[in-house]
């Protein structure tokens, strides 16, 4: 009989690649993980996972049986959420990890729906960066994650996780007063090639949007100044630092002296937001009503 608590185990060194950090994500010693995983190769008569120089990787076997988890722990997710209903009465705490513009748009105006429309729920806010809350929510960190689409992000096939659409917004170009440009009613990217660039660090989903936006316009941006905040990338275009790209939802209630803000000549680069829950839960009776206030602070898709 395989134990559905040692499936979230293999699933989570198939995630984070290492025991180590396998471990620390379920809150265990990577001896425990070790010896849960040795317990679950016991159990299936085979070798499940391979560790080398470069961490660990599933075996074939390993494989085929991260699928059928994903199946099993999607369904137990489901038989929590139907056992809610059973007991109903709805009242508990769910725990959503947003990044900081999602929160303001989407997730505070979410609370205070629920606040109205279903007072028994208690949401807890984590503030995370768009591409870190989908492994909190893998690892059951979270409950929910408000997320930035980003590289190597779970697609909507992706068997772990059930995705909610909430939001998609451009980014706009942001300019010194002084700028060349600054008279112009949009703004070109590839006419920004020679320029000095402000943005997000690496690992940001918001870097990968900008550096993207530069490559489609045919050059590497010079990236002299790196904040992951908005308000400071702003703050030091108006200090005539350099150009930027930014969410326009991000503009709202920053101060904009000493700067223009311009749309993007064309399709403009674009940041794509989503709510993610393990797959199963999308139906549980304290998630559901959260997932439908998410979607209704977002407005028509």
């Amino acid at each position: 009989m395989i134990d559905a608590r040692r499936l979230r185990i293999l699933r989570a060194v198939a995630d984070h690649r290492t025991v180590t950090a396998a471990a620390a994500a379920l809150y265990l010693t990577p001896s425990a993980v070790s010896q849960q995983l040795a317990a679950l190769e016991q159990e299936t008569g085979h070798r499940l996972v391979e560790r080398g120089a470069r961490g660990a990787r599933l075996t074939v076997a390993g494989e085929i049986l991260l699928t059928h988890a994903n199946a099993v722990l999607a369904q137990l997710e489901r038989a929590e959420a139907e056992l809610a209903d059973y007991s109903a009465g709805v009242a508990g705490t769910v725990t959503v990890a947003a990044f900081a513009t999602g929160i303001g748009l989407v997730l505070a105006p979410a609370i205070a729906e629920l606040t109205r429309t279903a007072p028994g729920i208690r949401v807890r806010v984590q503030d995370a960066e768009g591409d870190a809350s989908v492994p909190m929510v893998l690892d059951r960190q979270v409950d929910v994650a408000v997320a930035v689409e980003y590289r190597g992000a779970p697609g909507d096939d992706d068997r772990r996780l059930t995705r909610v659409p909430l939001y998609s917004e451009p980014f706009d170009a942001v300019l010194p007063v002084g700028h060349r440009l600054a008279d112009q009613d949009h703004v070109a990217v590839a006419d920004l090639a020679k320029d000095a660039w402000i943005g997000p660090y690496p690992g940001n989903p918001c870097h990968d949007v900008v550096v993207l936006a530069c490559e489609y316009a045919g050059f590497e941006p010079l990236l002299e100044h790196s904040s992951d905040d908005f308000h400071a990338v702003v703050a030091l275009a108006g200090a005539g630092a350099g150009v930027a790209l930014v969410p326009r939802s991000a503009l709202r209630g920053t101060e904009l002296g000493g700067v223009v803000v311009r749309p993007v000549e064309g399709v403009a680069p674009t940041r794509r937001v989503f709510a993610a829950v393990r797959q199963g839960a999308e139906g549980h009776p304290l998630i559901r009503p959260v997932l439908e206030a998410l979607r209704a602070a977002a407005g028509p898709a």
